[in-house]
């Protein structure tokens, strides 16, 4: 069964989390449990989001942007307008691989979307999402510290060092009875002003950027269907 794309544009981001809760639970009815995978593309006004382990001293100047406390997994984050927002409702049971491997192809549909714009994406071993090597956005040398087989120094590191790295996407995500929600959010030319107010995901050093200050140009609507086609491909069964 294919998944669909659904397009919302920008949206209120509680509305849209109450509907991507009540799609998810309602796929556990027995009459809809074949329900299609989707995923819902949109942009969301400005909005701070905190995840289940989200520490209230992360967010420190807030002021007129509301703080939502969600139930997805990591710390606080940044939506707004310029960011592609891209929320994959799929069943893990019918399409056949677990949470682990499910984060790691979502990883690699942004790591794609951004090939395909001619920027190259990482992974920082033990900091879910995708970074930017500034001096070198479009270089193809790995970093050190990126997922590892093997247990080495990198990852019993207390940290990640994002010296010289950009987060560019950033992902949250829920699993209720094989069932995820919430998503990826990668930027795209945004204003990121509001992201100097909190500790993106947790963490002080990190630096937050999109894809203009890297100097790509492009418009919303093509950055959301190149991502969207991704993760279609990528989540596929």
């Amino acid at each position: 069964m294919a998944i669909g794309i659904v397009s919302l544009g920008r949206v209120d981001y509680l509305p849209t989390y109450a509907a991507m809760q009540a799609y998810s639970e309602q796929r556990t009815r027995a009459e809809l449990a074949q329900e299609a995978d989707q995923i819902w593309v949109c942009e969301h006004p400005p909005t701070f989001t905190q995840g289940l382990a989200g520490k209230p001293e992360h967010i420190f100047n807030p002021e007129n942007i509301p703080v939502v406390q969600t139930n997805r997994g990591g710390q606080v984050t940044y939506h707004g307008p310029g960011q592609v927002v891209a929320y994959p409702l799929v069943d893990l049971k019918r399409a056949g691989y677990f949470v682990k491997e499910y984060v790691y192809r979502v990883e690699e549909s942004v790591i794609r979307t951004l090939l395909h714009f001619g920027v190259t994406g990482h992974r920082v071993a033990g900091a879910p999402g995708i970074y930017v090597r500034l001096s070198d956005p479009a270089g193809h040398a790995p970093l050190e510290q990126r997922p590892k087989q093997a247990v080495t120094e990198v990852s019993t590191l207390n940290e990640p060092d994002f010296t010289g790295l950009g987060k560019i996407a950033a992902l949250g995500i829920k699993v209720s009875r094989n069932c995820t929600y919430h998503g990826v959010a990668l930027n795209v030319a945004m204003d990121l002003e509001p992201f100097s107010r909190i500790n993106p995901c947790g963490y002080r050093a990190l630096k937050t950027i999109d894809l203009s200050t890297i100097g790509i140009n492009l418009s919303w609507a093509d950055a959301a269907s190149v991502l969207g086609q991704k993760l279609k491909a990528y989540l596929a069964p």
